[in-house]
This record gives C-alpha cells, sequence and structure tokens, in this order.
C-alpha cells in the first residue's frame, strides 16, 4: 500500500512539474472529413503570429496526453515569444495510430498533409486573434517532410491572401525534393543532425544548394555529432539526450527563434 502511495505522489510530482498551459482543441473542416488540432493561444486579444506545426510519423497524442512532450516543450517555448500555436493531427483525425513503420502509409506527406497544411492555414487566416501575414510552418520528420511539400511554387494557393511567412524543417526526408529539383517560395531553414541515419544529411544539402538562385531564401545548418530526434525533450535520466544532441537542441531553440524573427 505504502508502495503504490509512493508511485502515485511521486507520478504527481511528475505531472505538476510539466504542468504548463492546456490546448483547447479545435476541429477544421476538410473535404473530406473534419480535423483535429490542438491550439495554443497567448492571452490578449492579439493579433498574434502563428505557427502550423506538424508532428511526425509517431502522430501528435497519446493515450494519455493530448500532445506528446517534444511537441508540447516546443509549443510552449513560441507560446512566451508571442505565437499562436496550431498542432493537426493528421493521424487521429483519421482514426490512424503512429505510421512509422508502415509500408503503405494512409496519409502521405505530399498528399493529405499538404490538404491539411492548407486548410489548417485558411482557418487560421479567419480567426481574429492571428496577423494573418505571419503564419509560419515549423514540421519534424515526416511533417517536416510535408512542409517541404507545401513551402514549393507549385503548392501555393490560389486564394489572394499572404503567403506563409517562413519555414523551418526539422530533419526532414530530403531525397525525394533534392532529385526532384526542390525550390521554395518561402524563407526556409532544414535542420539536421550530422550523425542522422535516419533522414539524409546530404540530401538535404544537395536539396538546399541546388535551390540557390531559383528560390526564395533556403538554408541549411547541419549540427556536428547530433543524430535523428536531437531536439527531443529529455523527461527522465534515462531519455537525456546525448551530449551532441543536447548542444543541437540548444542551438535549434536559438535558430528557430531567429528565423521566426525575421
Amino acid at each position: 500500500m505504502r508502495l503504490r502511495l509512493t508511485a502515485l505522489f511521486l507520478t504527481l510530482m511528475m505531472s505538476a512539474a510539466h504542468a504548463g498551459p492546456a490546448p483547447q482543441p479545435v476541429e477544421i473542416p476538410l473535404a473530406s472529413g473534419v480535423l483535429h488540432a490542438q491550439l495554443y493561444k497567448p492571452e490578449g486579444a492579439g493579433p498574434f503570429p502563428a505557427v502550423i506545426a506538424l508532428h511526425g510519423c509517431g502522430g501528435l497524442s497519446s493515450h494519455s496526453d493530448p500532445v506528446l512532450p517534444r511537441y508540447r516543450d516546443w509549443a510552449e517555448r513560441l507560446l512566451k515569444a508571442g505565437h499562436a500555436v496550431l498542432l493537426p493531427d493528421s493521424y487521429g483525425s483519421r482514426e490512424l495510430g503512429p505510421q512509422c513503420r508502415v509500408k503503405e502509409m494512409h496519409v502521405k506527406a505530399r498528399r493529405e498533409r499538404v490538404a491539411d497544411i492548407a486548410a489548417a492555414r485558411a482557418w487560421l487566416m479567419k480567426q481574429p486573434f492571428v496577423a494573418p501575414d505571419r503564419i509560419s510552418l515549423i514540421g519534424w520528420a515526416n511533417g517536416a517532410s510535408a512542409l517541404l511539400w507545401a513551402v514549393r511554387p507549385q503548392s501555393a494557393g490560389r486564394d489572394p491572401g499572404p503567403d506563409f511567412r517562413a519555414a523551418i524543417a526539422f530533419y526532414p526526408d530530403c531525397r525525394i525534393s533534392a532529385g526532384l529539383g526542390w525550390s521554395t517560395r518561402v524563407p526556409t531553414l532544414v535542420l539536421i543532425g550530422a550523425d542522422d541515419e535516419v533522414s539524409s544529411p546530404p540530401a538535404c544539402r544537395q536539396m538546399v544548394e541546388g535551390a540557390r538562385g531559383r528560390s526564395a531564401l533556403a538554408r541549411i545548418v547541419v549540427y556536428p555529432g547530433a543524430d535523428h530526434d536531437f531536439d527531443r525533450a529529455g523527461t527522465h535520466a534515462a531519455a537525456a539526450p546525448e551530449p551532441g544532441d543536447a548542444e543541437a537542441r540548444a542551438a535549434s531553440q536559438k535558430d528557430v527563434a531567429q528565423w521566426l524573427a525575421r
């Protein structure tokens, strides 16, 4: 009994230590259904700059948490800096679980996830608390790959409103984009670890360098000694990042802040 009470106490203490602003669930209309999302909104009327944050292949949430620690950590950082943050749930909205090891993914980065980005942007443009000319994108892994498709000139929306202000892609899979002669219509920053064995740092370099002279500003930062997922938020000792990842995570926080402040 005492052990159970101790475990419960520790659980409550950990929850309290990680307590932060609660996101607001929102529903965004899609052509074929509803896109569920979580919204972090600063206090006040605004208008605020906004960021659409795109989860990786593991999904946005878990059974006990509407926003996983990595994305919650970034959302809270962006919120403190004065941004509204919208996190679309591309998998949960379609009643799908994590897609990391699924051979035939039902939600494609270049198709459904790009449509989700467009729907999220259209929803934000209608909100009075959002500055419509200051909506940016940030994505991780599969979400970053979707971002690369969404910012291509060929994917420009037909509405007359302002385009995305900026885009930041954490360790996307650049191999297809590099082969297709990728370019971007909005300032785009790619962040990746030099030791990333999941994504390909050389392909991302090739993609960004190949866009020079025929693209909006595109830049890549390769963090020495950092692996895939270097920016993850460690929640206990066993999950503590490697030194290279810890340095890259700290550096990426500064790089993101500077890119969004452009």
